[in-house]
């Protein structure tokens, strides 16, 4: 047998094992999706390997996600917990533009209080306050 079909071999039995553990839902080193580049960095082989020398192994894969029909356990669980995630990032995100606009509120209310403490003072005292700088 030459070098490049043991290489081959080998090169196609990773992948079907990275099929193997894809199908399953249980991924090593890929985001799970049951998607050729998914497969690819779950082989740990360049995307042209499988578009390009092996075909075959492309079309399996394919037929193998066809005829399971569904997507893994564990996937759905990691996209229903984005899912929770992302709407929790949405009430963030509503909740700091709520603070930001009360913080804002709360500053002109300090100020027209610092003006009008000041404006008090000057009629108490009959004449401007001076700033003085603490040390």
């Amino acid at each position: 047998m030459a070098k490049n079909e043991i290489n081959s071999d080998d090169t196609r039995r990773t992948v079907r094992d990275a099929m193997d553990r894809l199908l399953q839902g249980k991924p090593i080193r890929s985001d799970g999706k049951l998607t050729i580049k998914s497969l690819a960095v779950e082989a740990g082989v360049k995307r042209w390997v499988l578009t390009h020398q092996h075909k075959d192994l492309q079309q399996e894969f394919r037929d193998r996600c066809a005829r399971q029909g569904e997507t893994p356990e564990q996937q759905k669980q990691l996209i229903e917990k984005l899912e929770s995630m992302k709407q929790q990032l949405d009430k963030y995100k509503i909740r700091v533009a709520d603070l930001t606009e009360e913080n804002n509120r709360l500053s002109r209310v300090v100020q027209v209080l610092t003006l009008e403490n000041l404006n008090l003072k000057e009629k108490v005292d009959g004449q401007p306050q001076k700033l003085r700088h603490l040390r």
